[in-house]
């Protein structure tokens, strides 16, 4: 899962190979939408952007992207172009099982745990080495000062995911 750097894709596609199942962002992207868009236009987006991320089975997300992307390439094309940019990408989390999507749609949960981190050693100029940081942090989820949720779907975790189907052209 990434937030759209597009630095960070390339360093996991260089270290993992092209064939690593990269998942965009769906709230960065969200996000994204929105700054393309007429303040105006802001709910209508939301909506039919939360009716395609959000729906019940791949081919549901599948005809609500397609929907998605008719509509909106006659009302604002920005918006159109910049979610034909996060390409597959955006729905990586459809190859999984449905148990798994809430956890796989959105990096928060990982944002969330660097924050914490972040705002637990803000006190601290400088950690004594890089071997430092691994043991802090362990040591905070250990101690319970951070919390994670548990990851929606962890039972379907060692299943492998599906090969990608998703139709590119609208």
């Amino acid at each position: 899962m990434v937030d759209g750097a597009p630095g960070l894709e390339a360093a996991l596609v260089a270290l993992w190979g092209q064939d690593l199942p990269i998942q965009r962002c769906t709230v960065h992207k969200h996000r994204n939408l929105l700054a393309h868009a007429p303040k105006h236009m802001h709910e209508e987006l939301g909506d039919d952007y939360r009716a395609m991320i959000y729906a019940e089975t791949a081919d549901e997300v599948e005809k609500q992207r397609k929907s998605f992307l008719r509509k909106w390439q006659l009302k604002c094309r920005a918006v159109a172009d910049s979610l034909e940019e996060a390409g597959d990408r955006l729905f990586t989390f459809t190859r999984l099982d449905p148990s798994q999507w809430k956890s796989a749609r959105t990096t928060n949960a990982i944002e969330r745990l660097n924050e914490e981190f972040r705002r637990r050693i803000k006190t601290q100029t400088v950690l004594p080495c890089a071997a430092t940081v691994p043991m802090l942090l362990w040591a905070l989820l250990a101690s319970g000062q951070i919390q994670m949720r548990k990851v929606d779907g962890w039972e379907t975790l060692a299943q492998p995911i599906e090969p990608m189907t998703l139709d590119l052209v609208a």
